[in-house]
C-alpha cells in the first residue's frame, strides 16, 4: 500500500527512474566464455533458430532450465558451448509453427511458471513497433503472415521477458482562468498489484483480440462507469509512452502505454464499478503533482502524468533541468535493436 508520507520530495526524474530502471548489460550477446555468464544473462528468445527469427523476449538460465524440462519436443535449446554466444536463442521447436500452436504451448508452460495467474491473454508480436492489429480469435485463421506471433498469460509475460501494451487515459476539466483538476482514482486494498496507490483515470493493459481503443472502452466502463458513447465522443489520442521496468523479483516488463486524453468531462463523473478502484476524487493540479512526487503513485501512472504534464506545457525545459533526460526516457525503445 501507499505509505509514503509528505515529507518524501521526489524529482520528476526520480519518478522516471523508479519505473524505467533497466538497462541491457553492456556484454548481452558478446562473446564471452560461458564460466562469466551468471544468473542474471539473458538469452533471446525467438520464433524459429534462424538468424533473421525475430526476437520476441529475453529469458533467465532459470527459466530455461524449465523449458528444458519440458522436452525437446517442444523446444529448441542448444548447447551453448556448440554456438556463439552471439548468435545463441532459444526457439520453439520446428513443428510449433503457427500462432495457435505456440499459444497452445505456452499455455502448458506458462501456467505452471506464474504465480498470479489472471486468465486474461495478452498479444506478442514479431515486431514490437509495427502494426498492432486486433488478432480475432473466433476466426479460425492461424496464418504465421502478419505480426501477431501468439498470445501468453498475463501474468507470465514477465518470465518471458515479452513487451506487454496498455491504455491509460488521463480525465482533466479546466474552466475558464480556473487551475486544472484531474480525476485520480485510488486503487483497491485487495489488488494483487500496488494495492492503494493512486492510478491514472481509466487505466488497463490491451488483452489480445482487442484493439487500443476497444480496451479503453472496455475499462472506462468497467473502472469507471463510463458510457462508450461518452468515450467515443470525447477520448482523444495523445500519444504514447514506454519504459524498460524491472520488478523487485527480477523479471522484465517492457511496456508501451497508450495515452488519450478526456478533457470535456463536465458532463460526467467516474465512479466506482468492478472493485478494482475504491474511489475517484477530483484533484486540482498542484495537488496531483504533489501526491506524484510523496511518491503515492504506481509508478507508470506516475510516468503517464509526466508525459501529460509535458504535453499540457506544465513542464519544460525551463522549469526542469532534466526534461531532456526525462522526455528520452519515457519514449525509448528498450534497446530493442541489441536484444
Amino acid at each position: 500500500m501507499a505509505t509514503h508520507s509528505g515529507s518524501v520530495n521526489l524529482t520528476f526524474l526520480d519518478l522516471v527512474n523508479a519505473c524505467d530502471n533497466f538497462r541491457l548489460p553492456e556484454n548481452h550477446r558478446a562473446d564471452v566464455p560461458s564460466s562469466s555468464l551468471t544468473q542474471d544473462t539473458l538469452v533471446p528468445w525467438t520464433l524459429s533458430q534462424s538468424l533473421d527469427s525475430p526476437v520476441v523476449g529475453l529469458l533467465k538460465p532459470e527459466i530455461i532450465d524449465l523449458l528444458r524440462e519440458e522436452g525437446d519436443k517442444f523446444w529448441i535449446i542448444p548447447d551453448p558451448a556448440t554456438v556463439p554466444r552471439s548468435t545463441y536463442r532459444v526457439s520453439f521447436h520446428p513443428s510449433i509453427d503457427t500462432p495457435a500452436k505456440r499459444t497452445d504451448r505456452l499455455d502448458i508452460s506458462g501456467h505452471h511458471r506464474a504465480k498470479k495467474w489472471r486468465n486474461e491473454m495478452y498479444p506478442v508480436y514479431r515486431n514490437p513497433f509495427g502494426v498492432h492489429r486486433a488478432h480475432d480469435l473466433k476466426a479460425g485463421d492461424d496464418s504465421d503472415d502478419g505480426n501477431y506471433a501468439f498470445e501468453m498469460e498475463r501474468s507470465a509475460c514477465a518470465l518471458f521477458g515479452v513487451i506487454t501494451y496498455g491504455v491509460h487515459m488521463t480525465i482533466y476539466q479546466q474552466a475558464h482562468g480556473s487551475e486544472m483538476q484531474i480525476w485520480v482514482p485510488t486503487r483497491s486494498r485487495t489488488k494483487q498489484t500496488w494495492p492503494g496507490y493512486l492510478d491514472n483515470s481509466v487505466a488497463g493493459g490491451i488483452p489480445s483480440g482487442m484493439s487500443v481503443f476497444e480496451s479503453l472502452v472496455k475499462e472506462a466502463a468497467e473502472e469507471a462507469s463510463i458510457d462508450q458513447e461518452i468515450t467515443s465522443k470525447y477520448a482523444k489520442c495523445a500519444g504514447s509512452i514506454s519504459y524498460y521496468r524491472q520488478t523487485s523479483a527480477g523479471w522484465l516488463q517492457p511496456e508501451i502505454e497508450y495515452i488519450p486524453d478526456d478533457g470535456d468531462t463536465t458532463l460526467f463523473q467516474p465512479k466506482p464499478a468492478d472493485g478494482e478502484v475504491e474511489s475517484f476524487n477530483l484533484l486540482p493540479l498542484h495537488v496531483v503533482i504533489s501526491k506524484m512526487k510523496q511518491g503515492l503513485f504506481k509508478a507508470n501512472c506516475a510516468v503517464v502524468l509526466i508525459d501529460f504534464l509535458i504535453r499540457h506545457g506544465y513542464l519544460t525545459p525551463d522549469n526542469d533541468p532534466d526534461f531532456m533526460e526525462i522526455i528520452t526516457r519515457i519514449h525509448g525503445r528498450f534497446h530493442y535493436e541489441r536484444w
